[in-house]
């Protein structure tokens, strides 16, 4: 049984990988500093798979005490969720988003490599596409981020890029996620974001369980098909189970390699779009009110997953009426997230 450190893995991405990994057999450890998630996603892990993760309380600043679970455990590979997220509070703090994500990062490739460990499975982002390429996004095209946020995701490709060059034990796999959305069918793990959400569908959940009175659209002069900026939409789920098809890859190849991916559905849905098919899949009315557009979003952007789908043998599979169904089971069974009444 091989086993799996996963950084990053009460939150939601990477509650939803330590699901599939334990489904398929893996020994999944968890490392979380709780900053942004609640440690209540450990039992329902439980609840759903019928496995237990260990599970450390652990910062990926405190070096030392990263080195001690190495030495616990006798890890095969990584995958790393762990870091701030949140692009417009990045800029707002940008120096806590460098320090955390970057010295982070670093602290971990730095105890990987002492105990011998080199496969690993990068949570990146289509931030690091940045303004100007064309659409669809493809995996060569030069990377550019606007936010703080999205430099320590160019920036962490650009160690790992570095760390191949110099040393070709290294075996990885960049994933590039565009839009995650819904939550795990039985409605135990979804996103759970802490304040206001950043994200469009923890808004329009909670919008419809009462929590909110509206939906504030950000820009409805796009010139885009409905006015309204268009993403790349993907089931959490289903990206999930891209991480697990990067493992597979890394550990099968004779020749160690870097490659990036892109995991996205290829095509673009806009705010509007999603706003009718939540209606459709909840039932329920979402009244919303367009506000003016955010400094540096863009009209429209998408992935071009044809890599993926050759490379790793992964394509989507589950549709936008059931990212927002799971969503919409998610939130109406848990109207408080983790927070236990």
């Amino acid at each position: 049984m091989k086993t799996i450190l996963v950084t990053g893995g009460t939150g939601f991405i990477g509650s939803h990988t330590c699901v599939e990994l334990l489904q398929q057999g893996y020994s999944v450890v968890v490392v979380d500093n709780l900053c942004n998630s609640n440690a209540e996603v450990l039992n329902r892990i439980h609840a759903i798979s019928g496995e237990n993760v260990d599970f450390y309380h652990v910062d990926l600043l405190d070096k030392a005490a990263l080195d001690s679970i190495f030495i616990d455990h006798d890890i095969d590979a990584v995958i790393h969720f762990a870091g701030l997220k949140a692009v417009g509070e990045s800029t707002q703090i940008p120096l806590s988003y460098y320090h955390n994500n970057l010295t982070g990062t670093l602290n971990l490739l730095d105890v990987m490599a002492s105990h011998n460990v080199f496969d690993f499975v990068f949570s990146s982002s289509a931030t690091v596409y940045g303004e100007h390429n064309p659409i669809p996004y493809v995996e060569h095209f030069p990377l550019n981020s606007t936010s703080p946020y999205g430099r320590t995701k160019v920036m962490i490709e650009q160690f790992l890029q570095d760390a191949f060059v110099s040393d070709p034990r290294w075996n990885v796999s960049l994933l590039r996620y565009f839009n995650p959305v819904g939550a795990h069918p039985s409605g135990l793990i979804g996103e759970d974001p802490n304040g206001i959400p950043n994200n469009l569908m923890p808004f329009i959940t909670q919008v419809a369980v009462g929590k909110r009175s509206s939906l504030s659209v950000f820009g409805g002069d796009y010139p885009t098909p409905d006015g309204t900026g268009v993403r790349d939409y993907i089931h959490v789920v289903d990206l999930a189970l891209g991480h697990i098809k990067a493992l597979e890859k890394l550990a099968s190849q004779a020749v160690k390699s870097i490659d990036a991916y892109n995991l996205g559905a290829g095509k673009g849905s806009s705010v509007l779009d999603v706003v009718r098919a939540f209606e459709k899949a909840s039932n329920k009315k979402i009244p919303y009110e367009i506000m003016p557009r955010r400094a540096g979003d863009i009209a429209e952007f998408y992935a071009d997953p044809q890599k993926a789908a050759d490379e790793l043998g992964w394509e989507v599979q589950l549709s936008l009426e059931e990212m927002c169904r799971d969503a919409w089971h998610w939130q109406s069974n848990n109207p408080n997230g983790y927070v236990l009444e």
